[in-house]
């Protein structure tokens, strides 16, 4: 099983990762040039579902969710054609792609790849899977995140940059997709810490589809 994620693909969130890194020094206020889809990998041991604990590891410093539109690959396929993507999954639902943030601020300044700040034990929540075929539409769904009983995130994939039929041609294109593999499809604006003790509960078409406690 593979693990693929996508970064920046929210226009709003995308203003708050660069505001946060340029008052770091990196980056550029005029870097906003169009690019292909920004694809990482999370290692298969970072999986973690069936409501389990996320234990925070505290040897990494600050770590985020990133509540993320997921969706579970169910064939096999390569170079696939962006019209046929729609037949290559068959299920939804919504996860948290945990970020070690202070690690990932650290590797990018130092110039050096930064998947252990997204790969590390625990760091791909997954709730439980949907149907794909009870939605009118996979570029119309609305997913949002609590935390302790307070709304920290809301996105629509509407609003996505790269839609997911275009996320799964453009990943194809370099790896065979197996049947299983899961796809984080990015997060929208709202990003922020989690602590021990912290209750996560996620939501996909109002839809409670996520619910676990950080240890």
């Amino acid at each position: 099983m593979k693990i693929f994620a996508v970064g920046m693909n929210y226009a709003q969130h995308n203003k708050e990762i660069k505001t946060a890194l340029l008052q770091q020094g990196i980056g550029s206020a005029d870097d906003d040039r169009q690019r292909d889809p920004v694809i990482f990998t999370k290692a298969d041991s970072s999986l973690l579902k069936d409501g389990k604990p996320f234990f925070v590891p505290d040897h990494l410093g600050r770590i985020d969710y990133e509540t993320e539109v997921v969706v579970r690959i169910s064939r096999l396929g390569k170079s696939i054609p962006e019209q046929f993507a729609h037949r290559y999954y068959d299920a939804v639902t919504v996860g948290i792609d945990f970020t070690a943030r202070d690690l990932q601020k650290r590797l990018r300044e130092e110039g050096q790849p930064w998947e252990i700040a997204k790969g590390f034990d625990g760091a791909a929540v997954i709730g439980e899977w949907t149907d794909k075929n009870l939605y009118q539409s996979m570029q119309g769904l609305r997913f949002a995140l609590d935390i302790n009983g307070e709304r920290r995130q809301e996105g629509c994939t509407c609003d996505m940059l790269t839609s997911i039929d275009r996320l799964i041609a453009y990943i194809s294109t370099f790896f065979t997709l197996k049947t299983g593999d899961l796809l984080y499809t990015g997060t929208p604006v709202g990003v922020g810490p989690v602590k021990i003790g912290d209750h996560l509960e996620g939501y996909l078409e109002g839809r409670k589809v996520l619910d676990f406690w950080c240890r």
